[in-house]
């Protein structure tokens, strides 16, 4: 009789495991090599939403498709490494980000069908903008402190593209090239700044209730951003007791629990 054999190679289980521990400590260490690694992430992602924000000025180009899938690959690379380095998945597939990400995925893979909705793909800045590792990065530099300021900013950017790219592919595109794709911006920005414009405007019903829509949401990203200027510096230190985040530079006690604080002085 033939010895049973085994349905799986533990061998082959435990090299997973080490692949699941290696991306781990890469993603949400802090040593020197998953901080080289997290950086990298970054850039290629910042690389990644310059693409997605140049897409209508490439799209007739004939290496189009390939940039579309090369990035694909990357992103699909980049969401399954996500994937294997969470201790919990399908807490991880649940979250809006990830959520988000499946959809740009969906839309670089499908451009012929779903290239209508392809200025959504500029989302991924808020994506970028809501992942840990690139605060942790943050706030290892000297700007820290405006923390809130980048944070408001980058609602800010992602707004005014995500619009930008709407604006393009319902009321411009037609005409197509880099002219067209300024007027939009321009159409943005004077929309959201609210400064007023005549030369630009949308046709119809639909015009004006996008240029409606695009002021109030444009007045209070810039209203969350005046408050991130001028609200008082606070310094980003977790109370061990409560954990609350911000606090007074000077303080001692932190002013939710009372629990005594010890602060580092980053002044020389």
């Amino acid at each position: 009789m033939l010895p049973a054999m085994d349905s799986a190679d533990p061998s082959d289980e435990s090299r997973f495991e080490v692949l699941r521990d290696r991306l781990r400590q890469l993603y949400h260490g802090r040593s020197p090599a998953a901080l080289r690694f997290q950086a990298v992430t970054t850039v290629v992602d910042l690389l990644i939403i310059a693409f997605f924000i140049l897409t209508p000025l490439l799209r007739e180009n004939a290496a189009f498709l390939w940039i579309d899938y090369s990035v694909a690959v990357i992103m699909v690379a980049e969401i399954a490494a996500r994937l294997l380095a969470s201790t919990n998945m399908l807490r991880l597939l649940r979250q809006p980000t990830m959520l988000l990400d499946l959809f740009i995925l969906l839309t670089l893979l499908m451009p012929q069908w779903l290239e209508n909705f392809g200025f959504l793909r500029i989302l991924r800045l808020w994506s970028l903008s809501h992942k840990g590792i690139v605060w942790a990065q943050f706030r290892e530099t000297r700007f820290r402190e405006w923390e809130n300021v980048v944070r408001a900013l980058g609602n800010i950017a992602t707004f005014l593209f995500v619009v930008t790219g709407f604006v393009y592919t319902f009321f411009f595109r037609q005409e197509g090239g880099l002219e067209s794709y300024v007027q939009a911006l321009y159409f943005t920005v004077a929309t959201v700044t609210t400064t007023g414009f005549g030369d630009v405007v949308l046709p119809g019903i639909a015009g004006k209730l996008t240029s409606i829509l695009v002021m109030i949401v444009g007045i209070t990203l810039f209203v969350r951003l005046a408050q991130a200027l001028f609200r008082p510096n606070k310094v980003l230190f977790p109370c061990p007791e409560c954990a609350l985040q911000r606090h007074e530079p000077d303080a001692v006690y932190c002013k939710a629990c009372g629990h005594k604080l010890k602060i580092p002085d980053d002044d020389p």
